[in-house]
């Protein structure tokens, strides 16, 4: 039965890097999405460290690993670290939606 998962990424310093494989990052987030894995991702806001969270459904960790592995931003260099981590999501509308996803696609 899938979990969810947090992605953490931390950008490179290279936004002309970024800028050039954001269409094909996109690109590949929307795949995700599209398949039901992803739900929801997006970069920090202006003055944090760069860097942006992908929120998904998986089996397991290593299955992850395999998606951020595919990921234009990671190929291409512009994601200096990256952490993933099992999330459980307890409280408020967002763990009771993030639920019923979970049970949909499991």
């Amino acid at each position: 039965m899938p979990a969810t998962f947090i992605l953490l990424y931390r950008y490179t310093d290279d936004v002309a890097r970024q800028d050039a494989v954001r269409p094909a990052h996109l690109a590949h987030l929307r795949r995700l999405v599209d398949a039901g894995t992803l739900v929801a991702s997006g970069p920090w806001g202006a003055g944090e460290v760069r860097g942006g969270l992908l929120i998904m459904h998986a089996d397991d960790l290593a299955a992850v690993q395999t998606i951020a592995e595919r990921d234009p931003f990671m190929i291409e260099g512009v994601v200096a670290t990256h952490e993933i981590r099992e999330w459980l999501p307890l409280l408020g509308p967002a763990a009771s939606a993030l639920a019923v996803a979970k049970t949909a696609a499991g």
